[in-house]
């Protein structure tokens, strides 16, 4: 008898564990989850020191060919922004850390400023599913959009977006 209750509370909390949910993922219309990670030159980049500005919140991977397709579109975007209260932080999830990514730009002949998530923590507070994920936060820190793949980020009508969000 007591074997079969220990077995029964067993199984209980085996289902019941299993049958926790994920913590929530970053959605459209909610605010964005706060981090700090940490960027190329060593220095600690917290994701809410930005407030007040409009951030292109983009999680990347330099083996990714779609990803890599995307850089020289980022480098206009960052390029066209520039002055604006605009911020984009190109988050790295490569398991191989800076050490990667420095190799990777440097071959690249580019820089975007670029924070490492390479134990995928933030990625995985955001509910990315791949890369590249990229997430629009207004200046309130509300995620605005959510692009799952990559876009041609030096296309006028994206600029024009960012830049209309940068202004209200």
């Amino acid at each position: 008898m007591k074997k079969s209750i220990c077995l029964f509370l067993a199984l209980l909390l085996i289902v019941i564990t299993g049958c926790r949910r994920d913590a929530p993922v970053a959605r459209e219309g909610e605010s964005a989850p706060d981090f700090t990670l940490t960027g190329l030159s060593g220095e600690k980049v917290r994701l809410s020191d930005f407030r007040g500005k409009v951030i292109l919140l983009n999680f990347w991977a330099s083996w990714c060919p779609p990803c890599r397709e995307e850089i020289p579109a980022l480098v206009s975007l960052e390029k066209a922004m520039a002055g604006k209260d605009f911020r984009m932080l190109a988050v790295a999830i490569d398991k191989g850390g800076r050490d990667a990514i420095v190799e990777f730009f440097r071959r690249q002949g580019v820089t975007l400023p670029v924070l490492l998530d390479s134990d995928g923590s933030v990625g995985k507070t955001y509910g990315i599913t791949g890369v590249p994920e990229t997430f629009v936060i207004d200046k309130k820190g509300t995620i605005r959009k959510k692009i799952i793949g990559p876009i041609d980020w030096s296309d006028i009508s994206v600029i024009r977006y960012l830049d209309n969000l940068t202004v209200k």
